[in-house]
């Protein structure tokens, strides 16, 4: 590690973590009872990862650390160097903090991700004691993993799914001074890359052609075409060897939840390799938890891990706003953005950065740092699906699926998504809200359908009113 940090930071880090997180519930109830408990449980799992790291003793250093975890509002620890021995000692097993329970229910309720989210922040926490020492073990690595493992086992059982990776503490272990990483466990050789069958590259019509079949997003098909338009000609002008006015092609995503924001970015990131200015095409999405460290020394490391991966294609920051901590000019956010924002720099020419998020947090984002300002100009906004659109979205989603409405269903979701996007509040997840109403569809539609002895190919697929209607919990 680059830095030792001190207990008082120690205590700054976890406070501003706690915070962020319980600013994210919205549920007044489920964030009381999350204020209540995270203190206790963090101190207990602090007594699990220093009871991982067999190689290491407790110090008065490690006393310091475990009084540093407290929260606003909630009382100081004052244990005495004993108490934590005893309480290393004796710690027996991982269990999940009773208000994990609640944060499942919610995100099922609700289709939010609190759950996955807080699994990571967990984890990044968890971190941030086994540096007591200056170093994360493999040992202390492993516990923490095998915490975030329970955690993200029962997000699966829930069906509470995501489309990124959760954070794995094993990326910042490093061997103690005067001892060896271990040895890389052998893998069986990989095919290698010219022995694959390589499909066929998307021409720029056919990545336009997805783009038109999109639902809505007539804004957003527009500007994206007139920003190709606007490259091919740029392109011609450096052939015709005509002067380039330097452009910008990162951009600013703005809009709610569930708009197609991802899905644009991956198709932009194709286009722009179609048109020759990235030389590969992939999208690398991240957001805070996957930029971001929890101690000293890790975040421009991990930063520039992330964005290594991106080079040739697109970075995507989902969320980027919260890069940005008002309150504290130190948080580690800014370091990943000032990585960031080297990196567009060093390579201009074969990286593209897309950050995106709510639009009025957004604009704060891009005036938080000038840096920012001068690099992202160009603004696409993402509007909310209306009824009609979205439902569009859940016929789609019926006919990729193999069901079908009957006459009485399709009446019937057709008023309830217009209810939905009238009714519409700063939950409404657009697609998402969709997505979440068509799976637990199904769900009930599969009750029904097995009551009955053969049920025809057309009753496996027919959905009706009361398989569309949400039932009281």
């Amino acid at each position: 590690m680059s830095a030792v940090i001190t207990a008082a930071e120690v205590h700054k880090q976890y406070n501003e973590v706690v915070t962020a997180f319980r600013r994210l519930i919205p549920d007044p109830a489920l964030r009381m009872a999350f204020s209540r408990q995270v203190d206790g449980y963090i101190r207990q799992y602090a007594f699990g990862v220093w009871q991982a790291d067999s190689a290491s003793s407790i110090t008065p250093r490690h006393v310091e650390f475990y009084n540093a975890i407290y929260s606003n509002g909630s009382q100081a620890p004052s244990a005495l160097y004993w108490e934590v021995a005893s309480g290393v000692a004796n710690f027996d097993l991982f269990q999940p903090p009773a208000f994990f329970q609640d944060l499942r229910q919610y995100d099922r309720m609700r289709s939010t991700t609190l759950a996955r989210r807080f699994a990571d922040q967990l984890t990044l926490l968890l971190l941030l004691f086994a540096a007591v020492d200056g170093v994360v073990s493999e040992s202390e690595a492993g516990f923490v993993n095998s915490c975030n493992d329970i955690l993200l086992e029962l997000c699966d059982k829930d069906g509470l799914h995501s489309d990124r990776p959760s954070l794995r503490a094993d990326q910042f272990t490093a061997p103690r001074p005067g001892q060896t990483a271990a040895p890389a466990v052998k893998k069986e050789a990989a095919p290698k890359e010219e022995d694959r069958p390589q499909e066929p590259e998307p021409t720029l019509e056919q990545l336009l052609e997805q783009l038109d079949e999109l639902c809505g997003l007539d804004r957003v098909k527009k500007d994206v075409k007139s920003l190709i338009n606007l490259v091919k000609v740029r392109k011609l002008r450096e052939e015709a060897g005509l002067p380039v006015p330097p452009m910008s092609l990162h951009l600013v995503f703005m809009g709610n939840p569930g708009t197609g924001k991802t899905t644009v970015a991956r198709l932009l990131a194709k286009i722009y390799h179609a048109v020759g200015v990235l030389s590969q095409g992939q999208l690398v999405e991240v957001d805070r938890s996957g930029l971001v460290a929890g101690f000293v020394g890790q975040t421009a490391l991990k930063t520039q891990e992330a964005v290594q991966k991106a080079i040739g294609g697109v970075l995507f920051i989902d969320e980027a706003y919260a890069l940005v901590n008002a309150d504290n000019a130190n948080d580690f956010g800014h370091e990943a953005i000032e990585v960031i924002l080297k990196n567009m720099e060093d390579h201009r020419k074969d990286l593209i950065v897309i950050v995106a998020g709510y639009t009025d947090r957004m604009e704060q984002f891009i005036h938080a740092n000038p840096g920012l300002e001068s690099r992202f100009n160009k603004y696409f906004f993402f509007e909310d699906y209306d009824g009609k659109q979205l439902m569009e979205i859940f016929r789609s989603m019926c006919k990729k699926n193999g069901y079908t409405l009957s006459e009485g269903g399709e009446k019937f979701m057709e008023k309830d998504l217009q209810a939905l996007y009238e009714e519409r509040d700063e939950n409404f997840g657009n697609a998402r809200d969709v997505r979440n109403l068509f799976e637990q569809a199904v769900a009930r539609q599969a009750d029904r359908v097995s009551q009955l002895e053969a049920p025809t190919k057309e009753q496996l697929m027919e959905l009706w009113p009361e398989d569309l209607e949400e039932k009281e919990v």
